[in-house]
């Protein structure tokens, strides 16, 4: 439990004169003394409590310095840099007399612009800037406070030079959280080697829309696989435990965005999210507060969309009485980027940035990111008397106590040590292994996998490698620029190399530009991808096999985040003329093998019908080229399962599994089933499941029951399948779900082997939500289901009394 202000101010009297105490105590803190303070000061000394050191910093702060502490800087870095993009104290000095909270993105040099056309600073430049920031921070600031860095790391270090690991909708496709600990470990390690101790990641928002440009950005549609991937992306960046100092190579996470981001009005990102409050607690809630019960998350990112008329950073409700009240979180609150701006220009609720700050403020958003425009009037708003100083005062207590806890007061420079440890090869290797445990095997005829030619045969085989995405590889939204990256036609010349003769030909254009950053898409012209495609097919025609790699570009769904910058979609199908290249190579009457590249659940009926087999990669990181030619040539096993339900069509939509029971009656001339179902993957290897048995046949409501099955490989081969269990109330006091996952576990054996696989279902595991809006286990029967995705399953019935 932490100290309250008062308390940690008592626990500083004990270090200081008596008159001194009075001095603190008594005084506003708006006419705190404007002399340097002694060395000695107690928010200087390592070995006081946090909150003790925040207090006594904060009753020594002038209105402006706390002011200051809430503020971050990006758009305008080059008012306090040199020419050369480098720091210029006395610029700073000049810009920020009173100190400054946060710098957003120190690897970039001038704010929001592509690192393509707009060059990145290099480890050593990164390492350099922080430190020259520091330096000013700590010695021509009055109090010397540091400044906390903030980089971008969804599946890396958004950067120059640092590890690219697979895309977050990837890594759920692993259903392996171990290994996404594993991940956001590494990505921790090469982003405080930098000197940056916090990031804006991950993202645990539910999504349930495709058309929805950021649905790469989240770890799928399902509650429980979100929030298991959630916990272990935290752990992984903070380690485990709860709040508390960071460790060596550890950094602060944000969990983002709260709230009902992920269903979005029509698909469009900002857009609306008319969400129910049951839906909010059963769908959208659970990982959120999983998060903030099971680990030390220290910060939480609202988010930009509206629910029932209020936008999430003036809601006292979901800010306040649930993420703070219910939940008990005690850190940050976080503005996501130009969300209070927006107060004023897109939800209309506020006349200016001075009464979007003071609405967003007394909702407890502590921190207006990325360029403080908004949080630097509240000075003149406190003197005014239209803000509470107080209220101020609780945002920097929060966000100091980040810095405290960062150990940026003992010692807020970075090391040259950050180039050692970055891209190293645990990590190339990581990154290799995360992109062989994402692939998703949709669909095999028996053409996979392809046989791997040997040296000396007396014929070499020809493979064409056709398809825009196939000498490319694709990283997807929030990217960086690794060292290497490998294509998938890179990856299966190193693989195959001088045994066959490898055909490629890029066979159509999907944007003309693919950079994500770009404001402008535009689709490759048609008639020149008509010509296109007619050189594939003439390129193709001696092949063996032929590996179409199609998908989607970094443009083609993404983060829609202005008016300028859309990303969002009205369809889920393939775009341009991809699929009539697919029908041009089918024609040649050779076996076609579609492998998919993208960062969104498509909607591809057609090449479903067509492809012998289709292997979904999305965007897998810098090492995908060699897993996707490792899984195609049978060296690796695809074990992925789909994180999301893939739909036939638009018109489905939304559509997730877990839908009420009066849902998908069916549609006139069409099918109501998925494409593909949440949790599906095949596999080269036959696995078989068997009937669940329960540890007890009824329980005790609140009792723990464990759900076994034996799992057999009966297959040639050694691979993965994942035993997943799920969850229906037979009769309840409200709507139920006609099914919930409740527990999975990702298993390998080896051909012929089976192994008795156990899980334990919890209490949680059968609450809800009742009329009353209380959580609560009802008494009653309750159907345990188990299978390899969420369509075919076997089942057991529980008893739970009362």
């Amino acid at each position: 439990m932490r100290m309250t202000l008062a308390a940690a101010l008592l626990a500083t009297t004990m270090t200081l004169p008596m008159a001194q105490v009075m001095g603190q105590q008594t005084a506003p803190a708006s006419a705190a003394s404007t002399a340097r303070p002694p060395a000695n000061a107690p928010y200087r000394d390592a070995s006081l409590p946090v909150d003790a050191r925040v207090a006594d910093l904060l009753a020594r702060m002038t209105l402006e310095e706390k002011v200051g502490q809430i503020i971050t800087l990006w758009d305008s870095k080059a008012e306090v840099q040199d020419a050369d993009t480098t720091w210029n104290p006395a610029k700073a000095s000049r810009k920020y007399p009173d100190g400054l909270g946060q710098i957003a993105r120190p690897s970039d040099r001038s704010g929001p612009s592509s690192p393509r056309t707009n060059k990145l600073r290099s480890i050593p430049e990164s390492v350099d800037y922080v430190n020259a920031v520091q330096t000013w921070a700590t010695k021509n600031t009055r109090l010397g406070i540091p400044v906390l860095f903030h980089e971008e790391a969804l599946h890396g270090l958004a950067a120059r030079d640092a590890t690219s690991f697979p895309q977050s909708i990837a890594m759920a496709s692993t259903w392996d959280p171990d290994l996404i600990r594993d991940v956001n470990s590494v990505i921790a390690r090469e982003v405080r080697a930098r000197g940056v101790p916090f990031v804006l990641s991950p993202v645990v928002d539910v999504a349930r829309d495709p058309r929805w440009g950021r649905i790469e950005e989240t770890f799928g549609e399902d509650p429980y696989l979100v929030s298991e991937m959630g916990v272990a992306a935290v752990e992984g960046l903070q380690g485990k435990g709860g709040p508390g100092p960071l460790a060596p190579g550890k950094v602060f996470a944000t969990l983002k965005h709260m709230t009902g981001h992920g269903q979005p009005e029509s698909g469009t990102n900002v857009g609306p999210a008319p969400i129910a409050e049951r839906t909010l607690r059963e769908d959208f809630f659970p990982p959120f507060e999983a998060v903030v019960k099971r680990t030390g998350i220290e910060a939480v990112m609202a988010s930009y969309n509206e629910i029932d008329g209020i936008p999430s950073h003036v809601n006292k409700w979901l800010l306040g009485d649930v993420l703070r009240g219910e939940w008990g979180f005690e850190g940050a609150v976080v503005s996501d980027y130009y969300a209070i701006d927006d107060l004023v220009k897109l939800h209309k609720i506020a006349v200016d940035l001075p009464d979007a700050a003071r609405q967003a403020l007394a909702a407890g958003v502590d921190s207006d990111l990325p360029n403080g425009a908004a949080y630097t009037t509240l000075v003149d708003s406190v003197r005014a008397g239209k803000v509470k100083e107080a209220d101020i005062d609780a945002a920097v207590t929060r966000m100091l106590r980040i810095k405290f806890l960062a150990g940026l007061f003992e010692n807020p420079f970075a090391t040259m040590k950050a180039t050692a440890v970055t891209n190293d090869a645990e990590a190339i290797a990581l990154a290799r292994r995360t992109a062989d445990k994402s692939l998703v095997l949709l669909k095999n005829d028996g053409v996979l996998p392809l046989a791997l030619p040997t040296a000396g045969a007396a014929a070499r085989p020809t493979i064409a490698v056709i398809g825009p995405n196939a000498a490319v590889a694709r990283l997807g939204g929030y990217y960086g620029i690794p060292p290497k990256t490998v294509s998938p036609l890179d990856g299966i010349k190193a693989l195959v190399g001088d045994k066959a003769t490898i055909v490629y030909n890029e066979g159509v254009k999907i944007t003309e530009n693919d950079d994500w950053w770009a404001d402008e898409v535009k689709l490759a012209d048609p008639a020149a991808n008509r010509q296109r495609i007619a050189a594939a097919v003439e390129a193709a025609r001696g092949a063996d096999h032929i590996l179409l790699f199609i998908g989607d570009t970094e443009q083609t769904s993404r983060e829609g985040w202005a008016d300028s910058h859309l990303g969002d979609r009205s369809d889920i199908d393939i775009v341009g003329e991809q699929e009539l290249l697919l029908d041009a190579l089918k024609a040649l009457g050779k076996p076609v093998i579609v492998v998919l590249v993208n960062g969104r659940p498509p909607s591809y009926p057609g090449v479903v019908a067509k492809a012998d087999a289709i292997l979904e990669t999305w965007y897998g990181g810098e090492q995908q080229g060699h897993a996707i030619a490792d899984a195609l040539f049978g060296r690796s096993n695809p074990g992925g399962k789909l994180p999301v339900t893939v739909a036939r069509n638009v018109g489905q939509l939304p559509f997730f599994y877990n839908h009420k029971p009066t849902a998908r009656r069916g549609y006139l001339f069409d099918d109501k089933a998925p494409l593909f179902p949440f949790g599906y993957g095949l596999s080269y290897t036959k696995f078989t499941i068997g009937a669940p048995r329960l540890s007890a046949p009824s329980i005790a409501a609140g009792q723990p029951v464990t759900v076994t099955v034996d799992v057999a490989n009966s297959g040639a081969r050694a691979g993965d399948e994942v035993v997943q269990v799920y969850v229906r109330d037979s009769i309840s006091s409200v709507t139920r779900p006609v099914k919930e996952l409740k527990g999975f576990q990702r298993v390998t054996l080896k051909p012929g082997e089976t192994k008795a696989v156990a899980i334990t279902l919890p209490p949680a595991a059968f609450q809800m939500w009742n009329g009353a809006m209380k959580r609560v286990i009802e008494p009653g029967d309750f159907e345990i289901m188990v299978g390899p995705n969420s369509a075919e399953v076997q089942s057991v019935k529980l008893v739970v009394t009362p």
